[in-house]
């Protein structure tokens, strides 16, 4: 289609402030940006979308257009609704560089602008999958005539044979044609997109998998997911961002079934632009209750707020739930990067029990951000006796539990410059309980941070022991005393094989029991006895005496 078309269309709301004469270009495709360099994103033919979030000073219009340019886009069209007129800056940036500018009016929204040029690009290019564009309008309404993403994967099935799924950065499948992929392979899709997006490779990226081949093409929300409409790094949105997996290899396509593919990811991105603002409920329920009890208001207006957030969370709950706390930390090697809106937008992902397909479940999680960390409102049903008094939840969050099924696939987000540390708190059944929760959870984060890994997690029954204290040793106390208990084991162990430290890790395991430790080790006793008295010998220690035992012990946990 052209740009002229576009401009006579009058429900686009299109006003032309700039490149009259180039209105015969023709329009490949769409797409919404407010990165101050979207070059990675671009193929050329587009029509650019933007609110003007890049612009900070009139400086910023030159180098934001001149891109655009060079890389071949169809035209710009700038939002009226953040600053309100379109500024001369920018005007004057189109002109210079022959790019063709519109004005959209303020009440239209984005999404109706990216539902037409999909539809009429893809139908003017292929008359049978236009059919199939047209008929993907359906994502785009509510109620029983809608359906959502599960709509749309369907009709890809049936009018083009493709088989597809709609997955979340950490692999749960939100929506699929057919049989759901096992979480294995949800999984490893997930981990390959994230590794792809992350070394910049364009899409679609392709991986196979027992024998099949799968095409990934990421779903970039309008809002550029948690980090907002000014996010200018791939890593602000990376951990936040669905993809679409088409049971295909796209490296044989047309043109124009890529285009199509394009299309639906487009659609599929309003679908989840809608979803997401539905969550800014749930999230300033959180954020209100986390300003009272940092605050330290009275127990009773922070149980008021309890009472409103619970019909919200648990609809239809009889009681008042327990809670539990879950505080994320996502830090960058460089730290001019934002974490808690990362941090945010993930734990509410990580929060939703991988075993359940769908959006919905997260529709049941309050995560709120202040600074770099999000903090997470989890309520949990309670048990009930015969008697009806209370035995406490019966769905309580595991640290390790929760990261169990996405570690593989965020480490792989992560890179090699990012971390995610977490901490899970007990759960409280009041408000006064609320504050420690709060302070056990960052306490717990503390405790993982300590811990090699990109992905780390611990939990409130950790606090209890020396795990508490190993965080707030300084990191050369650490070398040093690890250093001088376990090097000279593990040098004999390089040089004779002899398995000291593994020794040693099961001997203390098993309480200093020779029987029971050379059974686990499946070892004669002498042979045991032999070992754990060569390690005395090139330690210096006893471990028949309690201190050196617990020595061995710390070293062993800060190594």
């Amino acid at each position: 289609m052209r740009l002229r078309a576009l401009l006579e269309t009058e429900a686009l709301g299109l006003r032309l402030l700039g490149g009259e004469d180039e209105l015969d270009r023709t329009v490949r495709g769409v797409m919404t940006t407010d990165l101050r360099d979207p070059s990675r994103y671009l193929s050329g033919g587009e029509l650019v979308l933007t609110g003007l979030a890049w612009r900070r000073n009139s400086a910023d219009s030159e180098p934001f257009v001149r891109i655009l340019a060079s890389a071949g886009v169809a035209g710009l069209a700038a939002g009226e609704a953040e600053l309100g007129d379109i500024p001369d800056d920018l005007v004057s940036a189109c002109v210079r560089n022959r790019l063709p500018l519109f004005a959209v009016n303020e009440d239209v929204a984005f999404a109706t602008i990216t539902e037409y040029v999909v539809r009429q690009v893809s139908g003017e290019r292929a008359g049978d999958l236009a059919a199939v564009v047209d008929r993907h309008r359906r994502l785009m309404t509510s109620g029983p005539a809608g359906g959502g993403p599960d709509v749309v994967l369907d009709l890809l099935t049936t009018d083009l044979d493709l088989r597809a799924w709609v997955l979340s950065p950490t692999g749960r499948q939100i929506a699929g044609a057919g049989e759901p992929l096992a979480s294995g392979i949800c999984a490893a899709l997930a981990g390959e997109h994230l590794a792809a997006v992350r070394t910049g490779r364009r899409g679609p990226h392709r991986i196979s998998i027992q024998g099949i081949t799968y095409s990934l093409f990421p779903i970039r929300g309008h809002s550029r997911g948690a980090a907002g409409p000014a996010a200018r790094d791939v890593r602000e949105t990376v951990l936040s961002d669905w993809l679409l997996a088409v049971e295909a290899d796209a490296g044989d396509w047309p043109a124009e079934r890529l285009d199509l593919l394009q299309g639906v990811t487009q659609l599929i991105a309003v679908e989840r632009d809608r979803r997401d603002a539905a969550r800014t409920v749930r999230r300033r329920l959180a954020q209100e209750v986390l300003e009272l009890v940092q605050t330290g208001a009275a127990p009773a207006e922070i149980a008021a707020r309890l009472r409103v957030a619970a019909p919200v969370l648990l609809p239809g709950l009889g009681a008042a739930p327990h809670w539990q706390v879950v505080v994320a930390r996502v830090d960058w090697d460089s730290g001019d990067i934002p974490g808690g809106p990362v941090a945010q937008s993930l734990l509410e992902e990580i929060l939703v029990d991988p075993s359940v397909s769908g959006p919905e479940p997260s529709d049941r999680i309050a995560v709120a951000h202040a600074g770099d960390e999000a903090i997470a409102l989890v309520p949990l049903p309670s048990l009930s006796g015969d008697a009806g008094e209370d035995k406490g939840p019966d769905s309580a969050l595991h640290a390790d539990e929760l990261l169990a099924t996405v570690r593989d696939p965020l480490a792989a987000g992560l890179a090699d410059d990012g971390r995610l540390t977490l901490g899970v708190s007990a759960a409280v059944h009041s408000a006064e309980g609320l504050r420690g929760a709060l302070e056990e959870a960052r306490h717990a984060r503390r405790v993982a941070a300590a811990r090699p890994g990109r992905v780390c997690a611990a939990g409130h029954h950790e606090l209890a022991s020396h795990v508490l204290l190993l965080p707030f040793v300084p990191d050369d106390v650490r070398r040093a005393f690890t250093a001088r208990l376990l090097d000279p084991l593990r040098d004999y162990d390089r040089r004779h094989r002899a398995e000291l430290i593994p020794t040693l890790e099961a001997f203390l395991d098993c309480d200093g029991s020779w029987t029971r430790c050379a059974t686990r080790l499946h070892l004669h006793v002498n042979t045991l006895r032999y070992r754990v008295g060569r390690i005395e010998q090139l330690t210096a220690r006893d471990l028949s005496r309690l201190e050196d035992k617990l020595d061995f012990f710390l070293a062993l946990r800060m190594s």
